[in-house]
């Protein structure tokens, strides 16, 4: 089973989401959340941190990732962890594998032309936007 991970992490302020836009395929010229995949033997949290250091240089002094979620594709063998974090400050994201945006989190993230995961990332979005992310509670608004 391939095993991959993917990072969303919020702005400071709560009103961004850090995205690559992809220079190669899968998902070419679309935006999608850092990550990549976890090595034989590898700690998952810590294939998370590694993953999103080696992409964006934000480190677990900046953040703290929970994971929030699983897709597994039992057809395709691959199974890809969700991990969820705020930025405890701002940081100066740079990474060479892809241009790095901050994007606001009123996106359309469903937007198939523009978002890499064929809708994984507005699921992922709506259900994280849906809580409370100190709390892990559903909002009551």
């Amino acid at each position: 089973m391939v095993e991959l991970n993917v990072c969303a992490v919020w702005s400071p302020e709560r009103d961004k989401i850090l995205m690559c836009l992809r220079r190669k395929e899968p998902y070419r010229g679309k935006f999608n959340m850092p990550g990549g995949h976890i090595e034989d033997g590898e700690d998952h949290l810590d294939a998370a941190y590694r993953e999103l250091y080696e992409e964006t240089a934000i480190t677990r002094d900046d953040v703290e990732l929970v994971r929030f979620m699983d897709f597994t594709y039992h057809l395709h063998g691959m199974v890809i962890e969700v991990y969820f974090g705020i930025l405890r400050h701002e940081v100066e994201v740079h990474g060479e594998e892809n241009d790095l945006y901050w994007l606001p989190l009123t996106e359309n993230f469903f937007d198939y032309d523009r978002f890499a995961g064929d809708g994984n990332i507005g699921h992922i979005m709506r259900l994280l936007k849906a809580r409370d992310p100190e709390t892990g509670t559903e909002e009551t608004e």
